[in-house]
């Protein structure tokens, strides 16, 4: 497990993994480029190959993740063509970076035919990846139902995965607050064995290559997607502590999206999640 934190790229990608560094982490995630925005990124190449150097170096693990417009089911041809564009920009910046991936939300259809929605993530993912050669990824991300059900199952995760033809370079990134929120993770009896029961069952481990570690303000079932810091949600910390030490024997980024106090860093957070792994 690589315990970190989103980190701002404000003075540069190089000084982002420094930040980090200095936080006590072992992986961060940041915007490649501005996180309103579709637009492409003309992008220091020479700052982006010395932040993957650095991160080698430190033996720091670091996701990319898109900006909020993008949205993989959108059937509006201007924003689908906006998206596919974007998309492969964050993936040039996270190929330079050394990054494991981009992290990207499942998608949301407002249409009357569900299964069109399913099948313009599909097309888009096919258009992002069509001649895609490098080695970071696009993680999908679990959804936590709030404005549309789609993509918080992970049934749904694996059927894209597998109907696309690109899926050698597609992965997952689980999102806990929002696996609270739409009940995957139960907030009843079973908790995270039984989530990662059936992950394991259905294959989702052997794609799942980041976490988002967040704890939720509000109570499970409610499809709210509002993080709290870990241990202080409904989720609760001995909930953290199953996962955690789950995580511990994983080779995996682990990235607090967790409120930050003014003035302060997500430093004490940071080593409260490596007790919790029991490191």
């Amino acid at each position: 497990m690589h315990a970190g934190s989103h980190i701002s790229i404000r003075n540069g990608y190089l000084e982002a993994a420094k930040t980090a560094l200095k936080l006590g982490a072992a992986a961060f995630q940041y915007f490649p480029k501005n996180p309103r925005s579709l637009g492409i990124k003309q992008f220091n190449h020479q700052d982006a190959e010395a932040c993957a150097r650095f991160c080698r170096e430190q033996g720091l693990s670091s996701i990319a993740h898109s900006p909020y417009p993008t949205n993989l089911a959108s059937e509006d041809a201007a924003l689908r063509e906006a998206t596919v564009r974007s998309l492969r920009n964050d993936l040039a910046i996270a190929e330079a970076c050394g990054s494991v991936g981009v992290v990207v939300h499942f998608g949301k259809y407002k249409g009357g035919d569900t299964l069109q929605g399913y099948k313009n993530i599909i097309q888009c993912l096919h258009e992002v990846l069509s001649d895609w050669q490098g080695e970071a990824k696009l993680l999908i991300e679990n959804q936590a139902g709030e404005g549309s059900l789609m993509g918080t199952t992970l049934e749904e995760l694996m059927q894209i995965h597998k109907l696309s033809d690109r899926r050698s370079h597609i992965g997952f990134c689980l999102d806990t607050c929002h696996a609270f929120a739409c009940g995957l993770w139960p907030a009843a009896q079973g908790g995270w064995p039984e989530l990662a029961a059936k992950a394991q069952s259905i294959g989702y481990f052997e794609h799942l290559l980041a976490v988002h570690l967040n704890d939720s303000v509000y109570a499970g079932g409610q499809y709210k997607d509002r993080h709290a810091n870990i241990g202080q949600g409904y989720i609760g910390e001995a909930r953290f502590r199953e996962l955690l030490q789950w995580a511990r024997t994983q080779d995996l980024p682990v990235v607090l999206e967790t409120p930050v106090p003014k003035g302060m860093t997500h430093a004490p957070e940071i080593a409260y999640v490596r007790k919790l792994a029991g490191d």
